[in-house]
């Protein structure tokens, strides 16, 4: 059986916000991280990493340095800028209202309606 979940529309930059929040990360590093930091429930195509990158690098949620990998090859360096910040802070709560209210719903009985 299959363990890994379907990453749903809009998530994926809140979790490359967060594992970026996590360290400096090169672009395969963040999507070794996604996987780590989910215990292997996510997984990121790099096609979709990728743009999704140069989009928050443009957007001004991340910043890049180029820099050299653990095997010793050059390599794109992610960090979060103060607006990274503030942004992964707005969509971890709007993520764990969201979580909390499809729990609740999940929860309902038919006595409870």
């Amino acid at each position: 059986m299959d363990n890994q979940a379907q990453i749903l529309p809009g998530t994926l930059d809140l979790l490359i916000l967060k594992a970026v929040s996590l360290g400096p990360l090169h672009g395969y590093g963040v999507l070794l991280r996604i996987e780590q930091i989910s215990r292997g429930a996510l997984l990121v195509e790099q096609g979709a990493l990728y743009p999704a990158l140069y989009r928050l690098v443009r957007q001004g949620l991340l910043k890049a340095k180029w820099g050299v990998s653990d095997n010793n090859r050059r390599a794109k360096f992610y960090e979060l800028t103060a607006g990274g910040r503030k942004r992964l802070r707005e969509e971890e709560d709007g993520w764990n209202r969201l979580a909390a209210a499809i729990g609740s719903a999940l929860k309902a009985r038919p006595e409870e309606v």
